[in-house]
């Protein structure tokens, strides 16, 4: 088992991954920011739904999914229609226009990881990717440790930052 020390490394490294995710957020087309090809994503991976199951993956409030379903369906690139067993609910769907827009994020991310993990070799590529997908997959059995206490709501769902991490929080933490 690894020790204490690595999992705080672990631990700040997982944090810093924000900064991989804005480096590759950086490469979407102004029309299709990162909410906007959250949608198409889930969409294309788990096929038609309700708005009401997509603010589920998203993991966000029904009103925030709303203005990012309403920013893809004005651009063509997912269709709402009437649910056949609700028609006060909408079933979304890509469009083939949907389809052509992932094609090209696709393409921009590929394009952006290369660029950045060009002096990495074949073998790095494929155990990053082999680990990161164990560590997912880890996690989707893992359960909550709870404190002395017991776990909270938030406590159950949110990563526990470090010491060093607070730290750097506090004093890197751009003013809004």
């Amino acid at each position: 088992m690894a020790a204490r020390r690595q999992y705080e490394e672990l631990a700040q490294q997982l944090s810093a991954i924000g900064a991989v995710k804005r480096g590759l957020g950086r490469v979407l087309p102004p029309e299709c920011p990162a909410g906007s090809a959250a949608v198409l994503t889930l969409l294309d991976r788990n096929g038609e739904m309700r708005m009401s199951r997509l603010a589920e993956l998203l993991a966000i409030d029904m009103s925030v999914t709303s203005r990012h379903v309403a920013h893809v369906a004005e651009r063509g690139w997912i269709d709402r229609s009437p649910d056949p067993a609700d028609k006060r609910s909408r079933i979304l769907r890509l469009t083939p226009a949907g389809r052509d827009m992932l094609a090209d994020l696709s393409e921009r991310y590929m394009n952006a990881l290369a660029h950045c993990l060009a002096d990495w070799s074949d073998d790095e590529v494929d155990q990053l990717n082999a680990l990161l997908g164990r560590l997912r997959a880890g996690f989707g059995d893992c359960r909550p440790v709870p404190t002395a206490h017991g776990p909270t709501a938030h406590e159950a769902t949110a990563p526990v930052p470090t010491a060093h991490e607070l730290n750097a929080e506090r004093t890197t933490r751009t003013p809004v």
